[in-house]
């Protein structure tokens, strides 16, 4: 069917309307349909506030609250197909079906718009979903005019060619459409699979977080491919044109391909984990999640850094947890030479174990490091198995340890002096001069 031929059929039911619109029944039709709907939007003033409180009731189902609420918020749209389906039945018991012809199509595309809108809620993207409503309801009411075949034959005029390809408005549309629901139903199913697999307990956490990303990856990929096939596009046709383009984007695509493998290899040799405690750069934190880009760091202060997966590979990476929990610190200090170092020692390792965080099952241990200036070093080792908690607190709550201990134990922790010694001027003539030491 060419495009006069379509335009044609088109006139002709245009016509048969405007012929139907000068029968008296159309107006008391439309006279009815308006009174309804005035009267629907007063009653939803009323009706939807006592429903709401009625549906905030409802606990631990977002899914069927979010579905409810939806259809909470188009009260007025269901009392006026209530009301036109109630009139319908009226007028069809006393007169002809032909003069409840209109109030007939108004009611299928009002329960057509209303099941349109409440679908699309499905779709978090309010964008997103308004344009989906829109489109189910104009599908529909194509359906319903009577005119979906003209309006695809009309569409599928409007069409060029490609070599071996025609690309037809209607076949864009279709392959849009398709596309759009096929990524959608995929991500869906991948985000599912996801949630399944991260709480299996089988697994290691650098496993779940592999399979979740090759699952929602290669399902969008295979639900892409069906869609261009299902409408009739022959994706060997498209080789040469997808080469060109992907010679393109290798150039330009370098760094994000390169955290893309970086990221899949250090899935794969478990390098680090969600829940490990790393220093990378003067970073110190712990992995929030593993992305295909990059990877969620979290520090001591609340600040998220998004590190791209390729420093991970290329830089020297701390993993504090990587094989073990258990991470030894270090904390240096001294005493004046007046205390014994053999009791000093003694109190270091009791002033550590009496800090919470302080592994007791492996003692700490206390060494004298060297004689200094002004006082006896030592160095006091212990073990911590929880890093992700912090390093400075842990340390800062040893060091008043120590400082309390010592206090309690008479041991004096000395601080560098200097002295100044003056004396009398020879027979230069000079007043003095002065030695420090």
């Amino acid at each position: 069917m060419d495009v006069r031929d379509t335009i044609g059929r088109a006139l002709a039911w245009a016509s048969g309307w405007l012929d139907y619109a000068a029968n008296p029944w159309f107006l008391y039709q439309a006279a009815i349909i308006v009174t309804l709907f005035v009267a629907a939007k007063l009653a939803a003033t009323r009706v939807e506030p006592l429903a709401e409180n009625q549906a905030r009731r409802i606990k631990g189902h977002p899914g069927l609250l979010r579905v409810v609420i939806a259809l909470l918020r188009r009260t007025d749209w269901i009392l006026f197909a209530l009301f036109l389906f109630a009139a319908l039945s009226v007028l069809r018991a006393f007169t002809w079906p032909s003069r409840t012809h209109l109030l007939h199509i108004v009611l299928s595309l009002s329960l057509a718009w209303l099941v349109a809108s409440v679908l699309s809620r499905i779709v978090h993207n309010r964008l997103i979903a308004r344009l989906l409503g829109w489109l189910i309801w104009i599908y529909a009411a194509l359906v319903i005019l009577g005119i979906s075949e003209e309006t695809g034959s009309f569409l599928d005029s409007l069409a060029i060619s490609l070599g071996a390809i025609r690309l037809s408005a209607l076949l864009l549309l279709k392959a849009l459409l398709l596309l759009a629901a096929t990524v959608w139903f995929a991500v869906v199913v991948g985000n599912y699979v996801d949630e399944r697999v991260r709480i299996s307990e089988e697994l290691t956490p650098s496993i779940r977080v592999l399979v979740g990303k090759v699952a929602k990856i290669g399902l969008v990929l295979f639900a892409g491919a069906f869609a261009l096939s299902a409408v009739g596009v022959d994706l060997t046709a498209l080789t040469v044109f997808s080469g060109a383009i992907g010679v393109g984007l290798a150039f330009g695509l370098q760094k994000v391909v390169s955290n893309f493998v970086s990221g899949i290899i250090i899935l794969l040799d478990k390098s680090i984990k969600p829940g490990d405690t790393i220093s990378l750069e003067g970073t110190f934190g712990w992995i929030r999640e593993l992305r295909a880009r990059f990877v969620s760091v979290v520090t001591r202060d609340g600040r998220e850094y998004l590190i791209p997966n390729e420093d991970f590979i290329t830089q020297r990476v701390i993993n504090w947890s990587f094989s073990d929990n258990l991470v030894r610190l270090d904390v240096d200090f001294g005493v004046s030479y007046d205390a014994d170092p053999h009791k000093v020692s003694e109190l270091a390792i009791e002033a550590a174990i009496s800090v919470g965080r302080v592994e007791a099952d492996r003692r700490p241990v206390c060494w004298l490091t060297g004689f200094g200036d002004s006082s006896l070093n030592f160095v006091l080792r212990f073990w911590i198995h929880d890093p992700q908690q912090g390093l400075t607190n842990v340390r800062g709550k040893v060091l008043l340890a120590l400082w309390d201990t010592f206090k309690k134990n008479g041991i004096n922790i000395p601080y560098p002096h200097r002295e100044v010694i003056v004396r009398e001027a020879g027979s230069t003539g000079l007043k003095g001069n002065w030695a420090a030491r």
